[in-house]
């Protein structure tokens, strides 16, 4: 499916998108685009001068790099919030999209004056879903029931977990502590987020779950690392949410509270989707974990 630019940017032109964004002395963003779990041509974003100056203009120092295709790791789209990173938010979309899902919300977060921060998005592999009748998209696993727990892909909820702790690996290898790594995630990309984490082998900053919920909750106790036993945990959920209901993040923000986890857990009125207060409270948690 193409990126979902939540700002109104559309598609156009290579040619015409390269030359206009040199004017602001930027990069574009150019990955591949998947409609439907089949791939299309390449995709950039809108070319139209106010729009990108609309995107652009709150983060003024932003690099966004193209796609990252590497050997064993996961294809991703990087934004550098300025030169020399000190900080890395890594942030895993939901079933069915792609990494541009979030790309476009690093401006939104607002966050000039911060350290230097790189944002990767990575893109979850095309797999049969069958929850959705086999149907071939990304997503960081299968799900197998609607009601998301009583039937979970442990095997494919376990390559995931392999292929984003790599990603954090690389970070470590790029320079960048661990103690200055956040996972964050919307949706399914939550539930990896929450799992990844907590059983993650080094302290990482903290973790932002969206609107969703914590995968294999029974092996948790057993599997999950110390090393994370203090790490700060920010949960958001829409109150009329449909696909992961509001009761799912409760438990699953219960189940935390029990283990030892400090937790902050906010509502908002909304469906699965993201909210501009959801988006200032990220800033704000992301300034207090990666300022401390």
């Amino acid at each position: 499916m193409y990126a979902k630019l939540k700002l109104g940017v559309a598609a156009n032109k290579l040619e015409h998108a390269d030359r206009v964004l040199s004017q602001f002395e930027e990069f574009c963003t150019v990955t591949q685009s998947v409609s439907k779990g089949i791939p299309v041509h390449t995709r950039v974003m809108d070319t139209k001068r106010h729009h990108i100056e609309r995107l652009i203009h709150p983060f003024r120092t932003k690099r966004i790099r193209k796609m990252q295709v590497m050997p064993n790791f996961l294809p991703h789209v990087e934004i550098e919030s300025g030169p020399n990173p000190t900080s890395a938010v890594i942030w895993l979309h939901g079933l069915g999209a792609d990494g541009n899902d979030f790309a476009t919300v690093v401006p939104q977060l607002q966050l000039n004056g911060c350290q230097a921060i790189r944002f990767i998005f990575p893109h979850a592999p095309s797999i049969p879903v069958t929850v959705n009748g086999g149907y071939v998209m990304p997503a960081w696993y299968d799900i197998l029931g609607a009601d998301l727990i009583s039937q979970q892909d442990a095997v494919g909820i376990k390559r995931s977990e392999n292929a984003i702790a790599a990603l954090i690996d690389r970070e470590l290898d790029r320079g960048i502590s661990h103690q200055n790594i956040v996972l964050a995630g919307f949706s399914q990309g939550c539930a990896m987020a929450l799992h990844t984490g907590l059983r993650y082998k080094q302290k990482l900053a903290g973790i932002v779950a969206m609107s969703g919920y914590l995968p294999l909750a029974d092996t948790l106790a057993h599997e999950r690392n110390q090393s994370n036993a203090n790490t700060p945990i920010f949960i958001a959920h829409g109150t009329q949410d449909p696909v992961v209901v509001m009761d799912r993040g409760e438990v699953s923000k219960n189940i935390l509270i029990d283990l030892g986890y400090s937790v902050q857990w906010k509502t908002y009125v909304m469906g699965h989707s993201v909210h501009p207060d959801e988006l200032a409270d990220i800033s704000k948690f992301l300034r207090d974990v990666l300022t401390a």
